[in-house]
């Protein structure tokens, strides 16, 4: 023990005074007045002792009848031993100055504080400065040090018992437990264990036995009850409450959690709040989602999370019982009332950290009394407005990366199999249908997916195969159904015969009115309001198939006389032949309005009503839209309805009706600047008209041959067969038609003045008519030939007259037409730069709306343009 020694010190005092050194060796004082003056030093630890103080402890029976340079030699004596820098002297006293650790206390009652309660009695090796001070007489300090560090090792002792049990550990504590009780008859924590013990290793007799023993010993020799908790737990014990059999700690009823879980990265992170209502249509993983968010968050959630279907168990006082149970209350003390249950579930939940899932929940009325201070998530079909205070989360259907992802993860396969996105449309990314459709590839190895995608791509069969053991995508959609009131149903069969993406409100109050009730069901989705201000809902693919299974007889029909009616009013806005009557720029705005809103639904409509088999309805819903398509360059929609109006035309064997849809069909392709594909459709739409359609329609075909003629450079031809149509015509309109195209030969003729009085003629002809699309067109026209003939004055006016047009009626691609016109006068008046602006804001429109030939022109204008 003699010499210098290098590297920390540790020290023990928990049972007998231990001194060791860095590697571990025995560097305990063996000396006994050493080993006393260091024990003195570790009682004191951090306080500063003089040699007086230090005299009177260490010769205490004595009255401290030493000299003071004896202290100072066991001190110098004990420093050698120690190290010199471990006792230091400050202001003529003597302080053991210890670093962080180097005493077993003080690492004891760090570790207890912090919960490592097995680190810390693995410390423990007994009572402290036990071969020093045995009786605990000779210092007050040692008595109450040794009192400290059993508090405190009973509760370590406490806290790890009640970690084995939530563990499961009940029959190993039994033998500890019952010798805790002898040592401490009326430590409750230990008696409380104890019985827990017992009653989970199936000695309930025993359990209460241990109850009535403490109760005893209390009331004979203290003339006290129990304590409250230690009360209920034998009263729970009596009437033998089913949470007590629970051994994992807090409960934790959810559900397991989904394997696989992919997707709703953006959702995930929101569902957990305070109030969260997790709504969407049926099979669109609402619950899968809350159960995923809710187990990724466990750990936040010391005190469990409870969760109830609300489908199984409908009535909210059933599921407050089960809670309540849950949460510790003896069955007896569950109030009989649904009121009383709340308030007592809400008094549980006041101070616990703890999560509420309540699934599947019809309704409100449902929610309400289950609501506490607990976080807690409900997933719904309904959004449940009523649950004012809420915040909602809307689920929809995956998109394709996800679906695939679902699919490729649920079924184990391969994901270089080309098939895979062809199944995800079919499932329409529905996480339920996607599921099933991975469950099943899973457990038909010897199918390809291919082979599922060609059994589903069977609609009659597609809900049939789409199902898993008791996974069925057609029971998840007759839970929603079977519950709905007669007419709601009759609403949704209706919207089943309807092919659309989607359908605004007026259709569904024809329907029956039903909408909201389906919303609620999760058998349709509101889809927003669109640009007419109206609401629009949106069925999923598998709904639909569903709703067509029990079809509703007239409903096309029914639909189109609504259709035809509206479209036609609209249409009237847009092309009024009659110059009586003035339509109002407001009318004309909305009108488009109201057709852009519905233009997916009017082509899906056509196609429904090609497929019923309504061929009148069918090709004049389609010529009707005619005007509004070639407007804003619908053009895949317009040749989808006019081949549909034409086979159904055909079918029917309406001459009329084939004849207008060629005149429509030879107008797409003038739009499409397919010149011989016009001539050769319109040459038999001459034809037909004239055995069906009468002199009329004739001659609007002669127009547009007129037209062909132009683009092809026959301009002879076209100037006569103009000519003949402008003096057969019988109508404003038609005179203003022939006017504007034969304007436009006679410019290309290099007849100059003459275009420019004609076209004057069709902007006076179109006014009067209340067509301001045409009249803007003419107006552009008009332009081109002013700016032709260097009147750029006369020029300027027509296209700014044109683009006012434009911008009241908020029509952009007429809008950019005339920014290309303006841009031309602009460069004409030398103001290249401005001219370069506004070809350059057209062409940002062409690209927006998919117009090629605007784009083109706006290209070669801006590349023919110089900017100083």
């Amino acid at each position: 023990m003699e010499g210098r020694i290098e590297g920390r010190m540790e020290f023990r005092i928990m049972g007998p005074l231990a001194v060791l050194d860095a590697e571990g060796r025995d560097r305990t004082p063996t000396v006994p007045k050493h080993r006393d003056l260091l024990a003195l030093f570790l009682l004191h630890a951090g306080r500063p002792l003089t040699v007086e103080r230090l005299r009177r402890l260490l010769w205490a029976s004595e009255g401290g009848d030493r000299s003071d340079s004896l202290v100072r030699g066991y001190v110098g004596e004990l420093r050698r031993l120690v190290g010199k820098d471990v006792i230091t002297t400050v202001s003529g006293s003597y302080v053991l100055a210890l670093g962080d650790g180097l005493l077993d206390v003080d690492r004891f009652r760090l570790l207890v504080y912090r919960g490592a309660n097995e680190e810390a009695l693995a410390l423990w090796r007994g009572e402290a400065l036990e071969d020093v001070d045995p009786e605990g007489a000779r210092w007050a300090e040692t008595r109450r040090l040794r009192d400290e560090l059993e508090e405190l090792r009973l509760l370590a002792l406490e806290r790890r018992v009640q970690a084995d049990l939530e563990a499961g550990r009940h029959r190993e504590l039994l033998a500890e437990l019952k010798q805790l009780t002898r040592l401490h008859p009326t430590w409750q924590r230990f008696r409380g264990q104890y019985m827990l013990a017992l009653y989970r290793s199936g000695r309930r007799v025993e359990a209460l036995a241990a109850y009535a023993v403490l109760r005893d010993k209390l009331d004979g020799g203290h003339a006290i009850e129990p304590d409250p908790e230690l009360q209920l737990l034998y009263h729970r014990m009596l009437h033998d409450d089913v949470s007590l059999h629970v051994s994992a700690g807090p409960p934790v009823l959810l559900p397991p959690d989904v394997s696989g879980f992919t997707g709703r990265a953006g959702l995930l992170e929101r569902v957990i709040g305070e109030q969260v209502v997790v709504h969407g249509q049926a099979g669109a993983g609402k619950s899968a989602l809350a159960v995923h968010a809710a187990w990724q968050r466990r750990a936040g959630f010391s005190d469990g999370i409870l969760y109830a279907d609300l489908r199984e168990t409908t009535a909210p006082a059933a599921v407050l019982e089960d809670f309540l149970r849950w949460l510790g209350c003896p069955a007896q003390a569950i109030p009989a009332s649904l009121e009383q249950r709340a308030r007592l579930f809400r008094t549980y939940a006041a101070n616990r950290s703890m999560l509420v899932l309540l699934d599947n929940a019809a309704d409100e009325a449902q929610v309400r009394p289950l609501l506490s201070a607990c976080p807690t998530v409900v997933t719904s079909r309904s959004p449940l407005g009523g649950l004012t205070g809420a915040r909602r989360l809307s689920v929809g259907v995956l998109d394709e990366k996800e679906a695939l992802e679902l699919l490729i993860a649920g079924s184990g396969r391969d994901a270089g199999d080309e098939s895979w996105p062809r199944l995800a449309r079919l499932c329409g990314g529905l996480p339920l249908a996607l599921r099933i459709a991975a469950s099943r590839l899973a457990a038909r190895p010897e199918w390809t997916v291919g082979y599922l995608v060609r059994l589903l791509e069977d609609e009659q069969g597609r809900l049939d195969r789409l199902h898993a053991g008791d996974q069925t995508v057609r029971s998840v959609l007759a839970i929603g159904f079977d519950g709905l009131p007669e007419p709601a149903k009759l609403t949704l069969r209706g919207l089943g015969a309807l092919s659309a993406p989607d359908v605004a409100d007026w259709v569904t109050e024809l329907l029956g009115g039903q909408a909201e009730a389906l919303v609620d069901a999760g058998l349709l989705e509101t889809y927003g309001i669109d640009v007419a201000g109206q609401v629009r809902y949106r069925m999923h693919d598998l709904t639909r198939l569903f709703a067509r299974e029990q079809p509703v007889p007239g409903v096309p029909a029914k639909v189109a006389a609504a259709a035809l009616a509206r479209v036609r009013a609209s249409r009237f806005s847009l092309v009024s032949g009659d110059p009586e009557t003035a339509v109002a720029t407001r009318d004309i705005r909305e009108s488009v309005e109201w057709l852009a809103a519905e233009r997916a639904f009017l082509v899906g409509l056509v196609g429904d009503l090609h497929a019923a088999g309504l061929d009148e309805d069918c090709w004049r819903l389609g010529h009707l839209l005619a005007p509004f398509l070639e407007r804003h360059r619908f053009l895949d929609d317009w040749r989808t309805v006019a081949g549909l109006g034409l086979a159904s035309a055909r079918r029917a064997g309406d001459g009329q009706g084939a004849g207008l849809v060629l005149l429509d069909l030879g107008d797409l392709h003038l739009a499409e600047r397919r010149w011989d594909e016009a001539e050769e459709v319109l040459r038999p739409a001459l034809e037909t008209c004239l055995r069906h359609g009468g002199a009329r329609h004739a001659n609007r075909v002669r127009l547009r041959l007129g037209r062909v003629h132009l683009e092809l450079g026959r301009l002879d031809a076209a100037e006569e067969t103009l000519r003949r149509c402008r003096e057969a015509a019988g109508n404003v309109r038609d005179e203003a038609d022939a006017d504007r195209v034969l304007g436009e030969v006679l410019r290309r003729a290099g007849r100059l003045d003459e275009a420019a009085e004609r076209l004057l003629a069709a902007v006076e002809g179109l006014a009067k008519l209340g067509d301001r699309h045409r009249q803007a067109d003419a107006l552009l026209d008009l332009s081109a030939v002013r700016l032709a003939q260097a009147a750029k004055p006369a020029a300027r006016a027509a296209a700014e007259q044109a683009r006012g047009i434009a911008v009241r009626l908020g029509d952009r691609l007429l809008d950019a037409y005339a920014l290309l016109a303006l841009a031309g006068v602009n460069r004409a008046e030398g103001a290249a730069g401005r001219a370069a602006e506004l070809a350059g804001a057209a062409l940002e429109v062409f690209d927006e709306t998919g117009d090629q030939r605007g784009a083109a022109n706006a290209r070669a204008f801006l590349a023919r343009t110089p900017l100083r």
